[in-house]
C-alpha cells in the first residue's frame, strides 16, 4: 500500500499520521503527506515522525491539478485518505473563496487524480457540520438531510456529494466519514480549545460567543484518527460513517473546566462578545453505526483528553 493523506501537517492529519506510523502496519510501504503549508499546516506538526523511513513529504496545492498528479505518477499512489481542508467557520464568512477553492476544487482534483490511477480505496474526512443545526434533543445519524448554515460546511457539503457521486458514476471506492469536534494537541491557535487555554496562559480574558450555550459534541482527536483507520480498513464501499464520543458540552461548560484544570476563576476570566452570524445552536453525533459495524468505541474521557491538551500548550508556552 502506497498511502497519500492530505492535510498531513494539519491537526488531524499530523495526528492520524503519527497513529498509523507508531502502529506498524508492514503492508504499508510508504505514507505520502500532500499539504501546502497554509496558516493552519505547518512542518512543526511533523517533527515527531519525520525522519521515518516510510514518511515523505510534497508540498503540493491540491488546487493545482498537475501537481496533484505527479505525486500520484511518482508515487504509484494506491490509497487515498484526505483530511486536506480549510475549515474555520469565522474565516469562511470574512473569505468564503478559499473554502470554495480548496474543499471543493481541490478534493475534485484529488477524485480526478484517484480515478486516474485506479486507487483501491478512497477515504473522505467531512464534519458534522453539514448537518446544520439541532435543537434540544435529536442527534445526526447518517440519513440526517444535509443543511449547512455557513460556507465552510456548504462547502464540505459540496465535497462530500462529490466523492459519493464518483462512486455512483465511475465507481470509485470510496468511503465518507463525518465527525463531530476535535479537539487535543496540535489544533491551530484560532480554534475555539486553544484560545481559551493560550487567553488563560497569557493572563488574558477568554473571548465567549453570545451566553456560552451554544453546545458540541467533542471526541479527542486520537479517537477520530482511530475511527477514520476503521472505515478506511473495514467499513462498506460508498457508505458514510458518523464519528462522535457521546460527550455534548456547552461553551461555557468547556471554559468552567480549562479554568477548574489551571486554577482560574472563570467569571474573572471571561469576556462576552457578540455572537457570530449563522452560529448554529447545537450538534450531536448518533455514532451507533461505527460502534455496532466496525466495533469502533472512543477510548479518552473528556477530562483525561482535556487534561493532556492543556499540558501539550503548556509545555509550548
Amino acid at each position: 500500500m502506497n498511502l497519500l493523506v492530505t492535510g498531513g501537517c494539519g491537526f488531524i492529519g499530523s495526528n492520524f499520521i503519527e497513529m498509523v506510523l507508531q502502529t506498524k502496519r508492514p503492508w504499508i510501504k510508504k505514507i505520502v503527506n500532500l499539504d501546502v503549508l497554509t496558516y493552519a499546516g505547518s512542518l512543526e506538526n511533523t517533527l515527531d515522525f519525520e525522519t521515518d523511513e516510510k514518511y515523505i513529504f510534497e508540498k503540493v496545492d491540491l488546487c493545482e491539478y498537475e501537481d496533484v498528479l505527479d505525486v500520484f505518477d511518482r508515487h504509484d499512489i494506491t490509497h487515498v485518505i484526505h483530511f486536506a481542508a480549510e475549515s474555520h467557520v469565522d474565516n469562511s464568512i470574512a473569505d468564503p473563496d478559499a473554502f470554495i477553492d480548496s474543499n471543493i476544487g481541490g478534493t475534485f482534483n484529488l477524485l480526478k487524480a484517484s480515478r486516474c490511477h485506479k486507487v483501491k480505496k478512497f477515504h473522505h474526512v467531512s464534519t458534522d457540520e453539514v448537518y446544520g443545526d439541532l435543537g434540544d434533543d435529536g442527534k445526526f445519524s447518517e440519513t440526517t438531510p444535509y443543511n449547512p448554515h455557513n460556507p465552510y460546511s456548504a462547502s464540505k457539503a459540496a465535497s462530500d456529494f462529490l466523492v459519493s457521486s464518483y462512486f455512483h458514476t465511475y465507481k470509485l471506492p470510496i468511503t465518507i466519514s463525518n465527525c463531530s469536534n476535535n479537539y487535543g494537541p496540535r489544533q491551530h491557535a484560532e480554534k475555539f480549545i486553544p484560545t481559551v487555554i493560550r487567553s488563560i496562559l497569557n493572563g488574558k480574558k477568554i473571548p465567549l460567543y453570545g451566553e456560552g450555550t451554544n453546545v458540541r459534541d467533542w471526541i479527542y482527536v486520537m479517537d477520530h484518527c482511530e475511527g477514520v483507520w476503521s472505515v478506511f480498513e473495514s467499513g462498506e464501499l460508498g457508505e458514510t460513517y458518523c464519528i462522535g464520543s457521546n460527550c455534548e458540552k456547552k461553551n461555557i461548560e468547556i471554559i468552567e473546566t480549562i479554568c477548574d484544570i489551571l486554577e482560574v476563576i472563570p467569571s474573572e476570566s471571561i469576556e462576552y462578545v457578540k455572537d457570530r452570524a449563522g452560529h448554529d445552536y447545537r450538534y450531536a453525533i448518533d455514532n451507533t453505526k461505527i460502534t455496532e459495524n466496525l466495533n469502533w468505541v472512543p477510548k479518552v474521557s473528556f477530562l483525561e483528553g482535556m487534561k493532556d491538551t492543556i499540558e501539550w500548550y503548556n509545555e509550548r508556552h
